[in-house]
Parts: structure tokens; sequence; C-alpha cells
């Protein structure tokens, strides 16, 4: 017979399913346990804006993958628990190789990261020999082994822009923060790989269409990976919605964005409202940053079951068992870290996904 639960350790509650790692709530003695462990393995706690409220608010720091990972690199522990999709904790292990990386539970992929791969990625060079390839941070180790200049998605233009007019370039994974890219440069001799994230791909353009309509007075905060961002430039552009509230940001742009607005909010002496087009998960951070403005979801729907495996269980055993480990072959991760670091050298490093 089973022990009942209220005896059980916490260890012990741990259960492994298909979908997860389940049986262990966020109490006050989880996260004391979760602190101690840390500490015991000299271990920092990074966790993406997408993760689950209570994982976001136990880690030593949040925010988009790629500033995560450039705090690890500088952060005095030597391991990395990294709350987040695989892809993230590849990229801390680039830029941090000797150090170990952790991540909670390693199925939890990328869409996105998925929908290209080195092979791919090889044919599709052998088409373009002359082409520069440019690779937004949400690709695997091996893609960005074989890119010549990484970007994010608040720095993709600069980045493309930086490049030779005459120069051919191939823009991957997004679909749609490629088309965005395009738009603003106005470049012709770009290639754009038709993948996306399926949970951005979702937010549609005929949902922003209607919670505009129906909040008139709010702001808008659009994820350049989102089917709706072109919905989004076309309201502005026709007049139906203020183009100065239509805000195409990063992660990290829209905390930056949301403190703004708290400030303008003050200064007027009344609470705005901003419609949040990405992954539900950023809505905690963004109520963090500027609890008096309502924020909302333009789609309630959008959550990442991925990002959602990162679970109060999946990362207690982490922590227990020391798993699981992330590695990246060392020339694979020392090309990757060169296409990083061109990026970085253009000069605006960027705020991440």
């Amino acid at each position: 017979m089973a022990a009942p639960v209220a005896t059980m350790t916490l260890a012990e509650r741990i259960a492994e399913g298909p979908s997860g790692f389940t049986g262990v709530d966020a109490t006050p003695e989880w996260a004391q346990e979760i602190k101690r462990l840390a500490r015991e393995r000299n271990a920092t706690i990074l966790a993406h804006n997408y993760q689950l409220p209570e994982i976001q608010d136990i880690a030593d720091h949040v925010g988009d993958s790629l500033a995560l990972s450039r705090i690890a690199a500088e952060a005095p522990e030597d391991t990395i628990v990294f709350c987040g999709v695989h892809f993230m904790a590849e990229t801390a292990k680039i830029l941090s190789p000797e150090k170990t990386v952790l991540i909670p539970d390693q199925r939890a992929g990328c869409s996105l990261a998925d929908s290209i791969t080195a092979d791919q990625l090889r044919e599709w060079k052998a088409e373009h020999p002359d082409a520069l390839v440019v690779s937004y941070v949400n690709t695997t180790a091996a893609v960005k082994a074989l890119t010549d200049i990484c970007c994010t998605s608040s720095n993709a233009v600069d980045v493309v822009a930086s490049i030779d007019p005459d120069r051919e370039v191939l823009f991957l994974p997004d679909q749609f923060l490629g088309a965005h890219v395009k738009r603003v440069t106005g470049r012709e001799n770009i290639h754009i790989w038709m993948g996306e994230c399926h949970v951005h791909a979702g937010i549609n353009g005929d949902e922003l269409n209607e919670q505009a309509r129906t909040h008139p007075d709010a702001e808008l905060f659009v994820h350049p990976e989102c089917g709706c961002a072109t919905s989004a430039l076309y309201l502005a552009g026709a007049g139906e919605f203020p183009a100065d509230r239509v805000h195409i940001l990063s992660t990290g742009g829209m905390i930056d964005a949301a403190k703004a607005a708290a400030a303008r909010s003050a200064t007027k002496g009344s609470a705005n409202q901003v419609l949040v087009a990405t992954e539900v998960g950023m809505l905690h951070q963004l109520r963090k940053a500027a609890p008096g403005i309502d924020f909302q979801a333009v789609n309630d729907r959008a959550s990442c079951k991925y990002m959602k495996m990162i679970t109060p269980a999946a990362l207690l055993r982490c922590l227990l068992e020391n798993r699981d480990e992330v590695h990246v072959d060392p020339e694979t991760a020392a090309l990757a870290r060169d296409s990083v670091q061109r990026m970085i050298e253009i000069g605006n490093p960027g705020g991440g996904e």
C-alpha cells in the first residue's frame, strides 16, 4: 500500500508522465527546498518569461533566453539550471562551455527551433552559395554552427541592414519575423524560411482586430513572431488604430514598454489597458513590472506546452538528481559562439526573442 501523500517527502511525490513531471505543488516548503538545493549545488536558476509564474518567482533571474545566457556566463555559480526549452539551455552551454547546464525536462522542445534542421540548412545554403545566413536565436546549436550571424527579434532589422545590400540573405527560421525584417528594410534579396512558432502563429489577425475594436483605448504589444503582426501594422497604417499605440516588440522590449506605459499612466492619473500578443506566460512579468496597468492577452489560449513542462516537480527532480544535463559538441559550440559574437559586434546585442 502506498504511503499517504501527507507523509510522503517532496521527492517521493514526484511522478513522471508522458507530458512531464507532476505531483509537487509550489508550496513554501517546496520553495525552501529549491533554494537549499541550489545553494548546495552552487547553481543559479534561470527562468524564461514564458515559464509558469511559480517557476518565474523562484528563479534567480527571469528574462529572454539570450539575456539569461549572457547573465549565466557572468554568474559566479558553476551550475546553470535553465527553466526554458532545449535550444535555450544549449545557448547557455554555448556561452558557458565550462559550466554544467541542466534543463529540468529535456523533452521541453520548441516547434520553431525544430522547423529547420542542420541538414536542411546545408541544402538551402548549397542552393544559394554566395548568401549570408542570418539565424534567429530560436534555433539549435547545430543550426547556429552553420550560421554567419545570429539575431534576436529586437535586433534582426539592424543585423540584416548591416549586410552589404547586394549580398543575398538567407533568414531563418521564423517566417513572420522574416516578413517583418523584409518590410522594415525594404530588402528584396532576402530569402525567408517558412518556419513558425505554433503558439505565436496561432495568434491571428482576426483575434487582434476584434480585440482592438472592442478596446479602442488600449495599447498593443505584439511580438514579431505572431501571425497577427502584419494585421497590427495594417490597423495602424489604415488609421483604424492610433499608430503610436501599436508596438512590435521582443519579450525584453515588452518589459521596457510596460514600465514606460506605467509612467504615462501615473502622469495622466488613470490606468491604461494593454493588449498583449505573445505567449501568455509573459503577462506575469508585465504585471509585476507595471502593476497599475491592465494587461490582457489577445489570445488567452496561447500557451506553449513545452514551456509549461518545466513544473515544480521537474525543477525539484533536476536539483535532486542533477538532471537533465545539456551537452554541445565543442566544435559545434565554438562555431555557434562565433555567430553570436558577430551579432554582438554589430553594436546592438538585442533583447533576445
